[in-house]
Protein backbone atom coordinates (compact mmCIF):
# COMPACT_ATOMS: atom_id res chain seq x y z
CA UNK A 1 0.00 0.00 0.00
CA UNK A 2 1.17 3.72 -1.21
CA UNK A 3 -1.38 5.78 -0.37
CA UNK A 4 -2.95 6.76 3.20
CA UNK A 5 -6.34 5.70 2.07
CA UNK A 6 -5.62 2.49 1.83
CA UNK A 7 -4.72 2.21 5.19
CA UNK A 8 -8.52 3.35 6.00
CA UNK A 9 -9.92 0.98 3.58
CA UNK A 10 -13.01 -0.15 4.91
CA UNK A 11 -13.51 -3.75 3.68
CA UNK A 12 -9.67 -4.20 4.74
CA UNK A 13 -11.20 -2.90 8.51
CA UNK A 14 -13.73 -5.50 8.34
CA UNK A 15 -11.78 -8.48 7.34
CA UNK A 16 -9.34 -7.52 10.65
CA UNK A 17 -11.59 -7.47 12.72
CA UNK A 18 -13.42 -10.61 11.32
CA UNK A 19 -9.39 -12.22 11.80
CA UNK A 20 -9.55 -10.80 15.57
CA UNK A 21 -12.50 -12.59 16.36
CA UNK A 22 -11.06 -15.73 15.16
CA UNK A 23 -8.05 -15.98 16.95
CA UNK A 24 -9.05 -14.28 20.44
CA UNK A 25 -9.70 -16.80 22.55
CA UNK A 26 -9.56 -15.09 26.19
CA UNK A 27 -9.73 -12.18 28.24
CA UNK A 28 -6.73 -9.92 27.12
CA UNK A 29 -5.08 -6.74 28.03
CA UNK A 30 -2.92 -4.63 25.38
CA UNK A 31 -0.97 -1.43 26.31
CA UNK A 32 0.10 1.21 24.13
CA UNK A 33 3.30 3.30 25.08
CA UNK A 34 2.93 6.09 22.35
CA UNK A 35 1.03 8.75 22.77
CA UNK A 36 0.71 9.15 18.86
CA UNK A 37 -1.40 5.21 19.31
CA UNK A 38 -3.47 6.88 22.16
CA UNK A 39 -4.40 9.94 19.71
CA UNK A 40 -5.04 7.99 16.76
CA UNK A 41 -7.08 4.81 19.01
CA UNK A 42 -9.87 7.27 20.09
CA UNK A 43 -9.92 9.13 17.00
CA UNK A 44 -10.70 6.35 15.19
CA UNK A 45 -12.61 4.80 17.51
CA UNK A 46 -11.27 1.81 17.92
CA UNK A 47 -12.01 0.23 21.18
CA UNK A 48 -15.33 0.40 20.54
CA UNK A 49 -15.33 -1.91 17.21
CA UNK A 50 -13.04 -4.57 19.29
CA UNK A 51 -14.92 -7.83 20.54
CA UNK A 52 -15.35 -7.06 24.37
CA UNK A 53 -12.30 -9.43 25.49
CA UNK A 54 -10.27 -6.98 24.53
CA UNK A 55 -8.92 -4.25 26.35
CA UNK A 56 -6.91 -1.19 25.59
CA UNK A 57 -5.22 0.57 28.01
CA UNK A 58 -2.81 3.43 27.79
CA UNK A 59 0.79 3.68 29.10
CA UNK A 60 3.34 6.60 29.70
CA UNK A 61 3.40 7.12 25.85
CA UNK A 62 3.22 10.87 25.95
CA UNK A 63 6.74 12.78 26.17
CA UNK A 64 4.94 15.39 28.00
CA UNK A 65 2.84 14.30 30.47
CA UNK A 66 5.78 12.01 32.09
CA UNK A 67 7.61 14.81 32.42
CA UNK A 68 8.28 15.14 36.50
CA UNK A 69 7.02 17.64 38.20
CA UNK A 70 9.87 18.61 39.51
CA UNK A 71 11.54 19.39 35.71
CA UNK A 72 8.47 21.53 35.21
CA UNK A 73 9.54 23.62 38.41
CA UNK A 74 13.20 23.57 37.64
CA UNK A 75 12.41 25.16 34.05
CA UNK A 76 10.08 27.83 35.87
CA UNK A 77 12.82 28.55 38.21
CA UNK A 78 14.67 29.53 35.04
CA UNK A 79 12.27 31.67 33.53
CA UNK A 80 12.86 33.97 36.74
CA UNK A 81 15.80 34.41 36.32
CA UNK A 82 17.70 37.70 34.88
CA UNK A 83 18.65 37.51 31.17
CA UNK A 84 17.19 34.14 30.47
CA UNK A 85 15.58 32.91 27.33
CA UNK A 86 13.41 29.52 27.79
CA UNK A 87 12.62 27.95 24.42
CA UNK A 88 10.46 24.69 24.48
CA UNK A 89 8.05 23.21 22.28
CA UNK A 90 4.59 23.93 22.48
CA UNK A 91 2.41 21.50 24.52
CA UNK A 92 4.86 21.66 27.47
CA UNK A 93 4.22 25.21 28.37
CA UNK A 94 0.82 24.74 29.86
CA UNK A 95 1.76 21.56 32.02
CA UNK A 96 1.33 22.80 35.57
CA UNK A 97 4.11 22.61 37.70
CA UNK A 98 3.39 22.93 41.77
CA UNK A 99 2.16 26.51 41.82
CA UNK A 100 2.28 28.22 38.45
CA UNK A 101 2.87 26.88 34.99
CA UNK A 102 5.59 28.13 32.11
CA UNK A 103 2.17 30.10 30.44
CA UNK A 104 1.41 31.71 33.34
CA UNK A 105 5.56 32.94 33.71
CA UNK A 106 5.16 34.24 30.28
CA UNK A 107 2.06 36.21 30.69
CA UNK A 108 3.79 37.91 33.75
CA UNK A 109 6.81 39.09 31.83
CA UNK A 110 9.33 36.16 31.57
CA UNK A 111 10.59 35.48 27.88
CA UNK A 112 9.65 31.75 27.21
CA UNK A 113 9.25 31.06 23.17
CA UNK A 114 7.35 28.31 21.77
CA UNK A 115 9.73 26.55 18.86
CA UNK A 116 9.70 23.61 16.43
CA UNK A 117 13.21 22.69 16.13
CA UNK A 118 16.41 22.38 18.57
CA UNK A 119 18.45 24.16 15.62
CA UNK A 120 15.71 26.96 15.97
CA UNK A 121 17.10 27.19 19.88
CA UNK A 122 20.41 27.85 18.69
CA UNK A 123 19.39 30.45 16.24
CA UNK A 124 17.72 31.98 18.94
CA UNK A 125 21.44 32.23 21.22
CA UNK A 126 23.61 33.46 18.39
CA UNK A 127 21.11 36.64 17.70
CA UNK A 128 21.17 37.34 21.72
CA UNK A 129 24.30 37.22 22.65
CA UNK A 130 23.56 38.91 26.00
CA UNK A 131 21.38 36.30 26.93
CA UNK A 132 21.09 33.04 27.94
CA UNK A 133 19.42 30.51 26.24
CA UNK A 134 17.62 27.18 27.97
CA UNK A 135 16.06 24.25 25.66
CA UNK A 136 14.05 22.60 27.23
CA UNK A 137 14.87 18.83 26.00
CA UNK A 138 11.71 16.41 26.47
CA UNK A 139 10.78 13.39 24.41
CA UNK A 140 11.59 9.80 23.85
CA UNK A 141 14.77 8.19 21.20
CA UNK A 142 12.71 10.56 19.06
CA UNK A 143 13.37 13.39 19.45
CA UNK A 144 17.05 12.96 21.92
CA UNK A 145 18.83 12.67 18.81
CA UNK A 146 17.77 16.27 17.34
CA UNK A 147 19.09 17.98 20.67
CA UNK A 148 22.33 16.15 20.61
CA UNK A 149 22.54 17.35 17.01
CA UNK A 150 22.23 21.36 18.62
CA UNK A 151 24.70 20.59 21.37
CA UNK A 152 27.01 19.48 19.08
CA UNK A 153 26.66 22.12 16.71
CA UNK A 154 27.01 24.50 19.53
CA UNK A 155 30.10 22.63 20.66
CA UNK A 156 31.71 22.65 17.39
CA UNK A 157 31.15 26.43 17.12
CA UNK A 158 32.09 27.53 20.59
CA UNK A 159 28.45 29.30 21.49
CA UNK A 160 28.57 30.28 25.13
CA UNK A 161 24.47 31.17 25.92
CA UNK A 162 23.04 27.69 24.79
CA UNK A 163 21.99 25.23 27.28
CA UNK A 164 20.05 22.47 27.76
CA UNK A 165 18.32 21.40 30.49
CA UNK A 166 17.43 17.62 29.61
CA UNK A 167 13.92 15.46 30.60
CA UNK A 168 14.79 13.05 27.58
CA UNK A 169 13.77 9.74 28.85
CA UNK A 170 14.31 6.38 26.98
CA UNK A 171 11.43 3.60 26.58
CA UNK A 172 12.24 -0.29 27.70
CA UNK A 173 13.04 1.28 31.54
CA UNK A 174 9.35 2.19 31.78
CA UNK A 175 8.19 -0.55 29.93
CA UNK A 176 10.30 -3.08 32.28
CA UNK A 177 8.87 -0.67 35.34
CA UNK A 178 5.13 -1.58 34.37
CA UNK A 179 5.97 -5.25 34.25
CA UNK A 180 7.05 -5.21 37.56
CA UNK A 181 4.10 -3.57 38.83
CA UNK A 182 0.27 -5.13 39.45
CA UNK A 183 -0.98 -3.98 35.93
CA UNK A 184 -1.99 -6.63 33.80
CA UNK A 185 -0.60 -6.45 30.80
CA UNK A 186 -0.93 -9.59 28.13
CA UNK A 187 1.12 -7.33 25.23
CA UNK A 188 2.44 -3.98 24.20
CA UNK A 189 1.90 -1.72 21.08
CA UNK A 190 4.92 -0.63 20.39
CA UNK A 191 5.83 2.93 19.74
CA UNK A 192 6.63 3.55 15.96
CA UNK A 193 8.61 6.50 16.36
CA UNK A 194 11.12 5.51 18.76
CA UNK A 195 11.74 2.04 17.09
CA UNK A 196 12.32 3.91 13.61
CA UNK A 197 15.44 5.40 15.49
CA UNK A 198 16.38 2.34 17.97
CA UNK A 199 14.95 -0.46 15.81
CA UNK A 200 13.38 -3.32 17.60
CA UNK A 201 15.86 -5.19 19.33
CA UNK A 202 15.81 -3.19 22.14
CA UNK A 203 11.99 -4.57 22.97
CA UNK A 204 13.52 -8.21 22.78
CA UNK A 205 13.91 -8.74 26.36
CA UNK A 206 10.00 -8.43 27.06
CA UNK A 207 9.17 -11.54 25.55
CA UNK A 208 12.15 -12.84 26.54
CA UNK A 209 11.81 -12.42 30.18
CA UNK A 210 8.41 -11.96 31.08
CA UNK A 211 6.46 -13.49 28.05
CA UNK A 212 4.72 -10.51 26.64
CA UNK A 213 4.22 -10.13 23.08
CA UNK A 214 5.20 -6.95 21.09
CA UNK A 215 4.40 -5.23 18.02
CA UNK A 216 6.15 -2.25 16.42
CA UNK A 217 2.95 -0.60 14.75
CA UNK A 218 2.08 2.16 12.40
CA UNK A 219 -0.88 5.07 13.20
CA UNK A 220 -3.29 4.53 10.69
CA UNK A 221 -6.48 2.46 11.43
CA UNK A 222 -5.64 -0.58 9.36
CA UNK A 223 -1.83 -0.66 11.18
CA UNK A 224 -3.54 -0.40 14.81
CA UNK A 225 -6.05 -3.36 13.95
CA UNK A 226 -3.68 -5.44 12.16
CA UNK A 227 -1.24 -5.10 15.53
CA UNK A 228 -3.67 -6.18 17.48
CA UNK A 229 -4.66 -9.03 15.42
CA UNK A 230 -0.96 -9.94 15.58
CA UNK A 231 -0.92 -9.40 19.28
CA UNK A 232 -3.89 -11.76 20.13
CA UNK A 233 -2.47 -14.39 17.11
CA UNK A 234 0.66 -14.51 19.78
CA UNK A 235 -1.23 -14.54 22.72
CA UNK A 236 -3.39 -17.01 21.75
CA UNK A 237 -0.72 -19.98 20.41
CA UNK A 238 1.25 -18.95 23.47
CA UNK A 239 4.16 -17.48 21.39
CA UNK A 240 5.38 -14.06 22.44
CA UNK A 241 7.89 -12.46 20.30
CA UNK A 242 9.00 -8.43 18.61
CA UNK A 243 6.92 -8.19 15.76
CA UNK A 244 7.17 -5.39 12.98
CA UNK A 245 3.82 -3.98 11.50
CA UNK A 246 4.79 -0.73 10.70
CA UNK A 247 7.46 -2.22 8.42
CA UNK A 248 7.22 0.66 5.98
CA UNK A 249 9.26 2.78 8.22
CA UNK A 250 11.32 0.68 11.02
CA UNK A 251 13.92 -1.56 10.31
CA UNK A 252 15.45 -3.99 12.88
CA UNK A 253 18.32 -2.61 13.43
CA UNK A 254 16.51 0.82 13.22
CA UNK A 255 18.97 4.24 12.67
CA UNK A 256 22.01 3.53 13.18
CA UNK A 257 23.54 7.10 12.15
CA UNK A 258 20.64 8.79 14.99
CA UNK A 259 21.74 6.19 17.39
CA UNK A 260 25.15 7.27 17.83
CA UNK A 261 24.76 10.86 17.85
CA UNK A 262 22.46 10.19 20.38
CA UNK A 263 24.90 8.35 22.23
CA UNK A 264 27.91 10.22 22.12
CA UNK A 265 26.16 13.07 23.50
CA UNK A 266 23.68 11.11 25.96
CA UNK A 267 24.79 8.86 29.07
CA UNK A 268 21.44 6.97 30.76
CA UNK A 269 20.26 8.35 34.71
CA UNK A 270 17.81 7.30 36.82
CA UNK A 271 14.38 10.15 36.10
CA UNK A 272 11.57 10.86 37.62
CA UNK A 273 8.62 10.04 35.75
CA UNK A 274 5.39 11.97 36.74
CA UNK A 275 2.72 9.71 38.39
CA UNK A 276 4.95 6.82 38.41
CA UNK A 277 8.72 7.81 40.35
CA UNK A 278 12.70 7.56 39.80
CA UNK A 279 12.81 4.32 36.82
CA UNK A 280 16.97 3.45 36.91
CA UNK A 281 18.63 4.30 33.95
CA UNK A 282 15.63 5.85 32.26
CA UNK A 283 16.47 9.11 31.48
CA UNK A 284 19.42 11.02 29.29
CA UNK A 285 21.89 13.81 30.86
CA UNK A 286 24.52 15.06 28.66
CA UNK A 287 27.95 13.17 28.89
CA UNK A 288 30.83 15.22 30.66
CA UNK A 289 32.50 16.62 27.26
CA UNK A 290 29.01 18.59 26.86
CA UNK A 291 28.66 19.48 30.98
CA UNK A 292 28.83 23.55 29.95
CA UNK A 293 25.54 23.19 27.78
CA UNK A 294 24.00 21.33 31.17
CA UNK A 295 21.37 23.94 32.60
CA UNK A 296 21.60 21.74 35.52
CA UNK A 297 24.75 21.91 36.23
CA UNK A 298 25.22 25.27 35.51
CA UNK A 299 23.01 27.16 36.89
CA UNK A 300 21.68 27.66 39.81
CA UNK A 301 18.21 26.00 40.67
CA UNK A 302 16.10 26.74 43.07
CA UNK A 303 12.91 24.50 43.79
CA UNK A 304 11.09 23.32 46.67
CA UNK A 305 9.41 19.94 46.97
CA UNK A 306 7.55 19.80 44.21
CA UNK A 307 4.33 17.80 44.95
CA UNK A 308 1.47 16.41 42.28
CA UNK A 309 -1.81 17.39 42.40
CA UNK A 310 -3.78 15.16 45.37
CA UNK A 311 -7.33 14.88 43.47
CA UNK A 312 -5.43 14.45 39.73
CA UNK A 313 -4.77 10.33 38.92
CA UNK A 314 -2.06 10.97 36.25
CA UNK A 315 0.04 9.07 37.31
CA UNK A 316 -2.51 6.15 37.50
CA UNK A 317 -3.69 6.86 34.27
CA UNK A 318 -0.21 7.00 32.84
CA UNK A 319 0.56 3.48 34.57
CA UNK A 320 -2.57 1.68 33.22
CA UNK A 321 -4.27 1.41 36.45
CA UNK A 322 -7.31 3.91 35.76
CA UNK A 323 -8.90 5.37 32.59
CA UNK A 324 -9.70 9.37 32.33
CA UNK A 325 -13.15 8.50 32.88
CA UNK A 326 -12.20 7.35 36.16
CA UNK A 327 -11.00 10.71 37.27
CA UNK A 328 -14.02 12.91 39.36
CA UNK A 329 -12.17 16.07 37.60
CA UNK A 330 -12.25 14.90 34.24
CA UNK A 331 -14.56 17.13 31.33
CA UNK A 332 -15.74 19.07 34.86
CA UNK A 333 -12.73 20.73 36.60
CA UNK A 334 -10.27 19.28 34.57
CA UNK A 335 -10.58 19.87 30.01
CA UNK A 336 -8.03 20.64 27.22
CA UNK A 337 -9.12 24.69 28.38
CA UNK A 338 -8.62 24.49 31.98
CA UNK A 339 -5.95 20.95 32.24
CA UNK A 340 -5.77 20.04 35.86
CA UNK A 341 -3.27 17.38 35.27
CA UNK A 342 -0.84 16.95 32.26
CA UNK A 343 -2.53 14.20 30.30
CA UNK A 344 -4.76 16.64 29.78
CA UNK A 345 -2.39 19.34 28.60
CA UNK A 346 -0.96 17.78 25.16
CA UNK A 347 -3.12 16.69 22.02
CA UNK A 348 -0.91 13.24 23.03
CA UNK A 349 -2.21 12.43 26.54
CA UNK A 350 -4.43 10.28 27.49
CA UNK A 351 -7.53 12.93 29.08
CA UNK A 352 -7.10 15.14 26.21
CA UNK A 353 -7.92 12.10 23.49
CA UNK A 354 -10.48 10.70 25.79
CA UNK A 355 -12.05 14.69 25.70
CA UNK A 356 -11.35 15.29 22.40
CA UNK A 357 -13.22 11.91 20.91
CA UNK A 358 -15.79 10.93 23.98
CA UNK A 359 -18.44 11.30 21.32
CA UNK A 360 -16.41 8.41 19.17
CA UNK A 361 -16.05 5.60 21.54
Amino acid sequence: MKFIQEYRDSKIVQELFGRIKEVSKKRIVLMEVCGGHTMAIHRFGIPSLLPNNIKLISGPGCPVCVSGIGFIDAAIDLAQQKDMIITTYGDLIRVPGSKTSLEKEKANGADVRIIYSTLEALEIAKLNSSKRIVFLGIGFETTAPGTAVAIQKAFEENTKNFFVLSAHKIMPPVMEALLNEEVKIDGFICPGHVSTITGSQIYEFIPEKYKIACVITGFEPIDLIQSIYMLAKQINENNPKVEIQYSRVVKSEGNEKAQDIMNEVFETRPDNWRGIGEIPESGLKLKKKYKRFDAENVFNIQISNAKENAVCICGQILRGQKTPKDCKLFGMVCSPDNPIGACMVSGEGACHAFYKYRNYE
